[in-house]
Order: structure tokens, then C-alpha cells, then sequence
């Protein structure tokens, strides 16, 4: 049996998928997410958000019943889920930070915006908001430390879901000979460092590299 190992905990719905697929499924959380005690301005009109660890850092501190009145710029589909679940009103969602940075510079390019954000973000969206003379804070609310583990085995499959994550991963471990299912082209750069045999998935979706998973050893 081909055996592929996820390094973020999946969720019952996202480990069906591997259920029926005939696959061993290996699963551990590279990255471990710690939330700062700082104290989230609440007298912005509009937010970014680039991950969901920054939303629930954000709805911690809200306890507002009037969410609607915020208005949030956001990075990915799962992200945008998350906060119109809340209530928050959600102008733009878009795939990736420097798309979003381009629509806020297009579209919203007078308006103040508080970016919240973990100590691993990219330094795209700011970059572009910064040249463009867009007025923004940004405000670290998360931190995203490695949690390495080691594993005395090989795996014909590893699921990568950012460059941390890798990062982490090798501190203990080699990757052999196993493909390397990336999540997006940001994850896909930090594996090319260390392996030819990288794919990569069609959508930046947890479901989307687990599917590109399945359907690699299927087809084998």
C-alpha cells in the first residue's frame, strides 16, 4: 500500500477523501500556531486578512454583535468562508496576497486599512500597498513556529501546505524519493529547493491536494 503523509491534521470530511482511495494516510500538524496577546483596534473601517489563523485571532477579541459593520479584504476561499460565517462583510476575496494588493490599489486606494497577519507573512501585499501610498497599519496576531518530529520511514507521498511547513519537516527528515504534493506555487519554489518531483494543486485548497494526491497513485 502507497502511503502519503499530510503535514497538517486533517479534518474528518478532508480524510474521507482518502478513505475509499486505497491509500495509508500519516498525519501531524509541521507547524504549531501561537495567538499574541495584543489588543485588535476595532475603530477600522476595513481589514485584511491573508490567513484564517488571523481571522480567529481577530473574532477572539470581537465580541461585537455587529460584525457587518466591518468591511474585510481577504486571501482564499476557506478565509472568505470563515469571516461571512461571522457576519463580516466581505468586499474582495481573491487566490493569492498580491492579487488582492492589486485590487486595493486599483479599487479602494483611499481607504485605511488594518492588516492583521502572523510573524511568516510575505512581503508582497505590503510592498504594494506601500508604493501605491495606500494608508495601512499592520498588526502581528499570530505566531507560526516549527514543530519538528521525526519519522524512522519513507513515504511514497508528502503533502505540503506552505514553505514553513517544509522548512519544518526537513529539520528531522529527508524526503527520498516521494512526490511532493504542493499546495500553490509559493510552497512549490521552497520544495524545487530539494526534490524534481512536485505537484501541484489546480486550486489552493487543502481538498485539492489531497485530490491531486489520490488521483497521482491512482493513475500509476
Amino acid at each position: 500500500m502507497k502511503t502519503v503523509l499530510s503535514t497538517k491534521i486533517l479534518t474528518p470530511s478532508q480524510k474521507e477523501l482518502f478513505l475509499n482511495s486505497g491509500l495509508g494516510l500519516v498525519e501531524y500538524d509541521a507547524l504549531k500556531i501561537d495567538f499574541l496577546n495584543v489588543e485588535i483596534p476595532l475603530n477600522y473601517s476595513n481589514y485584511i486578512f491573508t490567513s484564517k489563523n488571523a481571522v480567529k485571532a481577530f473574532l477572539n477579541q470581537v465580541k461585537s454583535s455587529n460584525l457587518s459593520k466591518f468591511n474585510v479584504f481577504c486571501v482564499g476561499e476557506k478565509t472568505k468562508t470563515l469571516l461571512k460565517e461571522n457576519g463580516l462583510n466581505v468586499v474582495k476575496m481573491a487566490e493569492n496576497a498580491l492579487e488582492l494588493g492589486k485590487n486595493i490599489v486599483k479599487n479602494h486606494k483611499n481607504k485605511r486599512f488594518l492588516f492583521l497577519c502572523g510573524n511568516k507573512r510575505r512581503d508582497e501585499l505590503p510592498a504594494l500597498l506601500t508604493q501605491n501610498d495606500i494608508k495601512f497599519k499592520e498588526l502581528e496576531v499570530y505566531r507560526t513556529e516549527l514543530n519538528p518530529k521525526a519519522f524512522q520511514r519513507g513515504f511514497d507521498g508528502i503533502l505540503f501546505f506552505s514553505p514553513s511547513g517544509i522548512r519544518s519537516y526537513l529539520l528531522e527528515n529527508t524526503l527520498g524519493n516521494g512526490t511532493l504534493f504542493c499546495i500553490g506555487e509559493t510552497t512549490a519554489a521552497e520544495a524545487r529547493k530539494h526534490s524534481k518531483n512536485i505537484i501541484i494543486a489546480n486550486k489552493p485548497t487543502v481538498e485539492n491536494v489531497l485530490v491531486q494526491a489520490i488521483n497521482y497513485f491512482k493513475n500509476l
